[in-house]
């Protein structure tokens, strides 16, 4: 009998849906959903690093998404097994005790404060200094040890912490807080006990300092010493973590019905996409795979046996079960990726968007032709004329710190930074030293995996990154001095969702076996060029000579 299962994969600026033949893997139907919010850009101010988008945003996608899946497809509703929802993380939401998410309560629709901080927001940069210092000051357990010894304000505390200090009202009306990941399983699956609910061992773990050995979130004590609020939020979390084999509850009736499904589809426990993505790419051991989107996220597996009681200095954290079951998920990653060459594009872009099509000489119609032109040639154009720059021409060297650095040593208050521009110096020219910045920030990443004693032997790259781009591609494995692979699918992170559905529905034993039936093949292959590998090495050293010289200028502020 046939049997399909949906993973649905929340982005930064998208949602999309995937209907998969969970025998083979296959792809049966896509469908993705821009945020209509977040594209206008709603309730962010990026001059402060505020981002936040509106839950309507994920809850409208959702529908969109699975119907369109659904009518795409063709199948059976009762063939379809199971639903995994992952999303970008931490990006946690206040939420009243029913459930509801705050913004969308009367009175807080329009108030960001009530809203999803997503994860790129860096207003909790202050929250996090404190928590770090706490945590090597208190005089107990330094919680910090198995996220990589550094809380980022990217992260779970750090940014309730920042709401909860800068309006009053939203902590007063939210009766808890949720992942991302966890809202929407939840909004989906029968089980409505908020305390009974399963929360995601990926996200609790790798953000919110949960670990089994000081049985799970950090002690009522130590948050008490940061606000009295997050103590007495902790009583309204959870103690227990799930991972994604396992069944958060069946699809509710309400849902079941607005999706065209039943309500014996099984709603996996929820997870972050990154994690899901390995999975969908047949995560291994000694394996890095890089998510490579508008940041990255870098994940490895690893035994028990293997970890033991060791903690990997500077990375997002080491969790027992976040990507599979039974082993130790390693995450890691930089907070601007693509970001980087999109900043970049939107700076040049300038002068089209405000003078060119403001222009009285076009009709809208040209204006209309002549901005898809450009957005269909834009970065192709610059990356054809930079990969032409002969290496022996001088090329400005740049940080890739725009959004500042989650790893290694997560420092959002650092900036980017570009040295050696000169009256020779071009876009593309800038356009090369971002990229090699880009490159050289994941290198800064794998050697810190290895000076930690974690083998790297293989780089699986997935995400549209990997996929559009082999100029990017081809100097990441010269600076790597790896081969690196490309996964062939386009929604591997919504893949390794579906694959988490396919074992918590009962179609697979566990997620080793369903990945090597289900997981990816790959399409491409970079491998090191040896006459530029070298040139890359004496690169590399300018960019940490610059990187060192940026910190040491933003220490001493």
């Amino acid at each position: 009998m046939k049997a399909y299962v949906i993973g649905l994969d929340y982005g930064s600026d998208s949602v999309r849906a995937v209907m998969i033949d969970a025998q083979n893997g296959a792809e049966l139907a896509s469908e993705v959903f821009w945020y209509p919010r977040w594209k206008a850009q709603k309730y962010c101010r990026p001059a402060i690093n505020q981002f936040r988008q509106h839950p309507l945003d994920h809850i409208e996608g959702l529908e969109h998404t699975i119907s369109s899946v659904m009518e795409q497809s063709g199948v059976s509703p009762e063939t379809v097994k199971g639903i995994c929802i992952d999303t970008t993380g931490s990006s946690p939401m206040p939420v009243t005790e029913d459930g509801t998410a705050l913004a969308c309560v009367e009175g807080f629709q329009e108030n960001p404060n009530a809203m999803m901080v997503l994860w790129k927001d860096h207003t909790a940069v202050k929250e996090a200094n404190e928590i770090n210092k706490l945590a090597r000051s208190w005089g107990g357990e330094d919680y910090t040890k198995y996220e990589g010894g550094i809380y980022s304000s990217e992260w779970f505390w750090a940014k309730i912490l920042h709401v909860a200090r800068e309006d009053k009202s939203v902590i007063d009306a939210a009766h808890t807080w949720m992942e991302h990941c966890d809202f929407i399983t939840y909004l989906l699956a029968d089980e409505k006990d908020l305390k009974k609910f399963k929360r995601s061992r990926c996200a609790a773990g790798h953000k919110a300092m949960w670990h089994e050995s000081w049985g799970g979130l950090p002690d009522k004590e130590f948050l008490s010493k940061l606000d009295p609020y997050l103590a007495l939020l902790r009583d309204d979390l959870y103690e227990e973590t799930f991972t994604s084999n396992e069944i958060a509850g069946k699809l509710n009736e309400e849902w079941a019905g607005k999706l065209g499904l039943t309500t014996d589809t099984v709603i996996a426990v929820g997870t972050f996409d990154a994690h899901a993505g390995a999975v969908g790419a047949k995560v291994d051991h000694h394996a890095l795979v890089r998510v490579m989107g508008t940041s990255t996220c870098d994940i490895m597996v690893s035994s028990n046996e293997a970890v033991g009681d060791k903690t990997v200095k500077g990375i997002c954290g080491q969790v027992d079960g976040s990507v599979i079951p039974g082993m130790v998920g390693l995450e890691a990653g930089q907070s601007a990726f693509g970001d980087v060459l999109a900043w970049f594009k939107s700076v040049l872009q300038w002068p089209i968007d405000n003078l060119v099509l403001n222009s009285e000489i076009l009709s809208e119609e040209q204006k209309a032709e002549l901005k898809t032109e450009v957005e269909a040639k834009f970065i192709r154009s610059l990356a054809e004329q930079a990969e032409n720059i002969p290496l022996a021409e001088a090329v400005p060297v740049a940080l890739d710190w725009v959004n500042g650095r989650r790893t290694p040593d997560a420092n959002q208050e650092l900036k980017s930074a570009i040295s050696g521009i000169s009256l020779g110096t071009k876009a593309p020219h800038i356009f090369k030293a971002l990229v090699n910045a880009i490159c050289f920030g994941s290198k800064m990443i794998v050697d810190r995996f290895e000076d930690e004693g974690v083998k790297i032997e293989t780089v699986i790259g997935i995400g549209g990154v990997a996929r559009k781009s082999p100029f990017i591609m081809q100097t990441l494995a010269n600076v790597l001095n790896m081969p690196i692979k490309v996964a062939e699918s386009d929604q591997a992170p919504a893949l390794g969702a579906a694959i988490y559905a396919a074992v918590a529905s009962g179609i697979y034993e566990n997620v080793i076996e369903a990945s090597k039936v289900m997981g990816s093949d790959f399409e491409a292959e970079y491998f090191p060029q040896s006459s530029q590998v070298e040139v890359y090495a004496k690169l590399l050293e300018e960019y940490k000579q610059l990187g060192s010289f940026v910190e040491e200028q933003t220490n001493k502020k």
